[in-house]
C-alpha cells in the first residue's frame, strides 16, 4: 500500500537529513494521474521542510532541492529520483507497485484497503456524535432537509471507517409554539380516522388550515397559546397527542430513511432539554454571564470588550427559553450522557451565526470541550422540480428519481435482466442525487438538473453504479480465473500503472476528507477511477488471454472494484452488482 513506499522514501530522507522518518510522512505526497504520461509516483515539497524548520527558510530552494536530490540514493524500491523547481520526484519499482497495492485484495482484506494508513495518526480519534437531518416533527418530510440527511450520513461514515465510535443522532423540531397551533387545529379540524389513514398528509393538511383561520382569528390563537402552555405545564391528555404526533411522524420519516440508506442511534429533540434549559439561564447567571437588555430580555454578551455590541439573546422577557438556550442544554447534556470527543452539527449556511454563538457561550460558561464542536454548513439546492411542478416533499424527489431511472433503464441496450428492476432503479437514482449534490464545495448553492444528474456518461451517480456493475460482471464471467497468488510482472502496461498510481492516493483523499469534512475529494477521487477503469477495461481484456495474464488483470480490476464499493458505500451509497 501506499505506506509501505511513503516509509521506505521517508527513511530516506531521514538519513539523509538527520531526522526521524515520521516527519516526512506527511510531506510525501502521490502524484495525480496525468492523461497518457507516466510520471512521478510520489513527491516532496521543499517549501513544506522550510516552513516546518526542517531545512533553513534563507537561501535558494533550487539548490536547496538539487543538492537533497543528490544525497539520495536509488535502490531495488525506488528506482528513480529526480529534482523539479523546489519538488523531488520519487519513481518506485513498477513490479514491486503492483504488488504491494493488489496484495491485500488476495488476503481478504479487501475493506481495509487504505484505511490504517499512518497519515490518520494526527485525526481526532474516539467517539463522534454528529447531529443532522433534523426536520420538524408533525410534518412531512420536505425536500430542503435532504443535503443535511446525506451530508450528516457521509460524516458520519468516514469517522467510522476510520475507526471512530459514531453516535448519528436525529434532534427534531419537536417543541415550540406550532404545536399550539397544531394541537388547538387538530381539535377543531382533526379526525382520528384520517389520522390512521395518512397521518403525516392529514396533519399537514390541518396544520395550513388553522394557520390560516389564525390569521384573523384571536381566539385560534388564544387557543394555541393555552395548548402549548399546557404542554410545557405536562399536561396529560396534551402531551398524549403531542407523543402521537410524534410516534407518528418518526415511524414515518424512518421508511424516508430506509429508503436512503441512513440509520440514526438516537432520536432526540427540542423537547428533552426544557427543563435543563432553566438549569444554564441559573447558570448562567451565576456565573454573571447573564445580562437584561433595555427590552428586558435576558442576554450574553459575545463582544470582545464586553461592551454589549454583540449580545446572544437566551431569554424572552416573559421568562421562557429559546431555541438557543435549549441547545446549550443539549450540547451540556449529551457531553455527559455521551463523553463525546467531538460534535458534528450539519445545516444549511443560514444558521452559521448561531453556531458560533453557542460555541462561545459554551466555552464562556468553561465547557473547554466546546473547542471540538464543529459546525458543517451548506448552501441551498435550486430549481428542484418534479414533472408535477415546485417539490416539497422529499418522497416525491425520490420517486421521481427512480421513475426516471427506471425509463433511462429499459431504453438501454446494455441492461440487464434484472430480478428486481425498481429497486435497482431506485439505488442508481439515489447514487445520481448524492452525487450530484457531492461533487462541489458544500457550502455553494447549486441548481438541481434532473437531465444531467441522470446521464450514463457524464460523472454521475449513474457511471459509479454502472462501473461498479460491469467490474461485478467481468468477475463473474472469470469465475474460475481469479487466484490467490498473481505476477505482478504482468501489469506493466501504462493503464495499469495508472489505476496503481491512482490507488496511491486513496489515503491521502481520505486523510483530506477527515479534515475538512467536503465529499468532493473522495467523488472526485472516486470518478477518476472510474475513468482509467473504462480504459483498462478497452486495452486489457481478460478473456481468451493466458492464464497468468488474465489472473494478474482480474486481481487489479477486483482491487479497483474493492475501492470503488468502499469509497461509495463511505459517501452513503449501496453499489448494486447489476444494472
Amino acid at each position: 500500500m501506499a505506506c509501505f513506499f511513503r516509509r521506505k522514501i521517508a527513511e530516506k530522507l531521514g538519513r539523509a537529513l538527520q531526522q526521524s522518518e515520521d516527519v516526512f510522512i506527511p510531506a510525501l505526497t502521490a502524484v495525480p494521474v496525468l492523461k497518457k504520461q507516466q510520471g512521478a509516483d510520489f513527491r516532496l515539497l521543499i517549501g513544506t521542510l522550510r516552513a516546518s524548520g526542517i531545512l533553513p527558510s534563507s537561501g535558494d530552494i533550487q539548490v536547496q532541492t538539487e543538492n537533497l536530490a543528490t544525497q539520495l540514493k536509488q535502490d531495488n524500491v525506488v528506482e528513480h529520483i529526480s529534482a523539479a523547481r523546489g519538488i523531488i520526484n520519487f519513481k518506485v519499482n513498477r513490479k514491486l507497485l503492483a504488488q504491494k497495492l493488489l496484495e491485500p485484495f488476495g488476503n481478504g482484506e479487501n475493506d481495509k484497503f487504505g484505511l490504517n494508513s499512518e497519515l490518520f495518526n494526527t485525526l481526532t480519534t474516539g467517539t463522534t456524535l454528529v447531529e443532522y437531518s433534523s426536520p420538524n416533527i408533525a410534518k412531512k418530510f420536505h425536500a430542503g432537509h435532504l443535503r443535511s440527511t446525506i451530508i450528516g450520513n457521509f460524516i458520519a461514515n468516514l469517522k467510522q471507517s476510520l475507526g471512530n465510535d459514531v453516535i448519528r443522532m436525529n434532534y427534531l423540531g419537536d417543541w415550540g409554539m406550532q404545536f399550539g397551533l397544531l394541537g388547538a387545529g387538530f381539535g377543531q379540524f382533526g379526525s382520528p380516522d384520517k389520522l390512521k389513514q395518512n397521518p403525516l398528509q392529514h396533519l399537514f393538511e390541518v396544520y395550513v388550515r388553522v394557520n390560516k383561520e389564525a390569521e384573523n382569528n384571536e381566539d385560534m390563537k388564544q387557543a394555541a397559546r393555552d395548548f402549548f402552555r399546557q404542554l410545557e405545564q405536562h399536561e396529560s391528555h396534551v402531551v398524549s397527542l403531542w407523543q402521537q404526533f410524534r410516534d407518528i411522524t418518526v415511524k414515518e420519516y424512518q421508511d424516508i430513511y430506509e429508503r436512503l440508506g441512513v440509520h440514526f442511534d438516537v432520536y432526540s429533540g427540542e423537547s428533552f432539554h426544557q427543563d435543563q434549559a432553566q438549569e444554564v439561564v441559573q447558570q448562567l447567571q451565576s456565573r454573571g454571564l447573564l445580562k437584561t437588555s433595555e427590552k428586558g430580555t435576558g442576554v450574553v454578551d459575545l463582544s470582545p470588550n464586553r461592551d454589549m455590541t454583540n449580545v446572544c439573546t437566551v431569554l424572552r422577557s416573559d421568562g421562557t427559553t429559546l431555541y438557543i438556550t435549549r441547545d446549550v442544554a443539549a450540547a451540556i447534556n449529551r457531553k455527559e450522557k455521551y463523553s463525546f470527543d467531538e460534535m458534528i452539527y450539519v445545516t444549511d449556511k443560514s444558521q452559521e451565526n448561531h453556531f458560533s454563538q453557542l460555541f462561545q457561550i459554551l466555552l464562556a460558561m468553561g465547557h473547554s470541550w466546546a473547542d471540538g464542536c464543529r459546525h458543517v454548513s451548506f448552501g441551498l439546492v435550486q430549481g428542484m422540480k418534479t414533472r408535477a411542478g415546485e417539490v416539497v416533499f422529499l418522497e416525491d424527489v425520490l420517486d421521481e428519481a427512480r421513475a426516471r431511472m427506471l425509463n433511462n433503464m429499459s431504453q438501454s441496450n446494455t441492461t440487464k435482466e434484472l430480478e428486481n428492476p425498481e429497486d435497482t432503479a431506485e439505488k442508481v437514482g439515489i447514487s445520481a442525487l448524492i452525487i450530484q449534490d457531492f461533487k462541489g464545495p458544500l457550502q455553494s448553492d447549486y441548481k438541481f438538473n434532473w437531465d444531467r444528474m441522470l446521464q450514463a456518461q457524464g460523472d454521475t451517480g449513474v457511471f459509479l453504479q454502472y462501473t461498479h456493475a460491469r467490474l461485478c460482471s467481468l468477475k463473474q464471467t472469470n469465475k474460475g480465473v481469479e487466484a490467490v497468488a498473481f505476477d505482478p510482472s504482468l501489469l506493466s502496461e501504462q493503464t495499469c500503472t495508472a489505476i496503481l498510481q491512482h490507488l496511491l492516493r486513496y489515503d491521502e483523499v481520505l486523510y483530506q476528507s477527515a479534515q475538512d469534512l467536503q465529499p468532493k475529494h473522495l467523488v472526485n477521487f472516486l470518478l477518476k477511477l472510474c475513468h482509467l477503469i473504462a480504459s483498462a477495461h478497452r486495452e486489457l481484456p481478460v478473456k481468451g488471454s493466458p492464464e497468468a495474464v488474465a489472473q494478474a488483470r482480474l486481481r487489479l480490476f477486483s482491487g479497483a472494484c474493492s475501492v470503488l464499493a468502499n469509497g461509495m458505500r463511505i459517501l452513503g451509497i449501496t453499489p448494486v452488482n447489476k444494472m
